[in-house]
């Protein structure tokens, strides 16, 4: 156990020291910093007086090195749209991701995982199809138009709940959140369904696929044989099965909530970070862009740690370690 969890650790840093390098290439060749700084008007002895106090006189890679040594740190820089620190801009915004990402998630494992189990064990009966019908859609429709339909009809329509913002927020220290707050869940409600449709109409198609494939093995068959009740063979035995493939996928469509929130973000002017990132896009704010490149590659590697650590606790058969030399 302890010898993977270092392994994981390596490939991760590996992951990390890719990434950076990437978003630090952004800096090299992505546009001027030094005229983006000073503007057009600077005089060439301004222009290196610049490089030099910001070290692009140096090395390539004696820059990517200090570079690498800040985002480290977290630091990234001035935002070149804002003129504040980027880690400063990231702080105030990841809790509002977060928040509209984690109860996305709350909604598509709650509602997907019985769907897809009911799908399973009612398949061709009307209900099942219905569900697998309105899943296909859920695969089908882009984001942005889920989005625009329930703005239509619960916002314009019906007036029920409000289309842009985040609402009335909380500060707990440096944190603000609106879940404790009714405003705040009343602005949550359609930006988290609508980022939540799509996980939600996979989760479904992914549970009922594995169930059927479990329920068609040799031991469901044994523990039937054996006069075990129904309840004890879906739930006991078969979905615990099934849950080891939904983990993966579901850990990593939560590193893509969060990844790919940009577009709920953008079409209710949620302000977390996706919608920063479409602003830095807009005016090349290159250290946003960098600093988010950088944090999302943080996320999906302590994702895909947590997720493998959770093989252990589901599957016990790789907690059984294997002797040297065996096959």
């Amino acid at each position: 156990m302890f010898a993977f969890i270092l392994r994981r650790l390596a490939q991760a840093v590996v992951v990390m020291l890719t990434v950076a390098f990437i978003a630090f290439v952004l800096f090299q060749y992505v546009g001027d910093p030094v005229t983006n700084l000073l503007g057009q008007d600077a005089t060439p002895e301004q222009r290196a007086q610049l490089r030099r106090d910001i070290g692009l006189d140096q090395p390539f890679f004696v820059q990517f090195a200090r570079f690498a040594a800040h985002a480290a740190r977290g630091d990234f820089g001035l935002s070149l749209r804002q003129g504040r620190k980027v880690s400063s801009l990231f702080v105030e915004r990841l809790p509002a991701t977060l928040e509209l990402s984690l109860v996305a998630a709350v909604i598509a494992l709650a509602v997907g995982i019985p769907l897809g189990v009911y799908t399973a064990l009612r398949r061709g009966r009307f209900g099942s199809q219905l569900v697998m019908t309105l899943s296909l859609l859920g695969v089908s429709l882009p984001t942005f138009l889920i989005g625009i339909l329930l703005i239509l009809f619960f916002a314009v329509t019906l007036k029920w709940l409000p289309s842009f913002g985040r609402g009335e927020v909380v500060m707990i220290g440096r944190w603000s959140t609106g879940l404790l707050t009714l405003d705040g869940w009343r602005h949550l409600v359609l930006p988290a369904i609508t980022l939540a449709v799509f996980q939600l109409a996979l989760i479904v198609r992914l549970v009922r696929a594995e169930m059927l494939e479990v329920l068609r093995t040799d031991y469901i068959k044994f523990a039937r044989a054996r006069g075990l009740p129904d309840r004890v063979v879906y739930f006991g035995h078969a979905l615990k099965n099934t849950l080891v493939p939904v983990i993966t996928i579901t850990g990593l469509q939560l590193g893509s909530l969060i990844a790919f929130a940009i577009i709920t973000e953008t079409v209710f002017q949620w302000p977390g970070m996706g919608l920063l990132f479409i602003q830095a896009v807009q005016f090349a704010d290159i250290p946003v862009m960098a600093a988010y490149l950088c944090l999302i590659a943080l996320i999906f590697v302590l994702i895909n740690l947590a997720v493998d650590l959770l093989y252990f606790a589901v599957d016990p058969r790789l907690r059984i370690e294997q002797p040297a030399g065996a096959n």
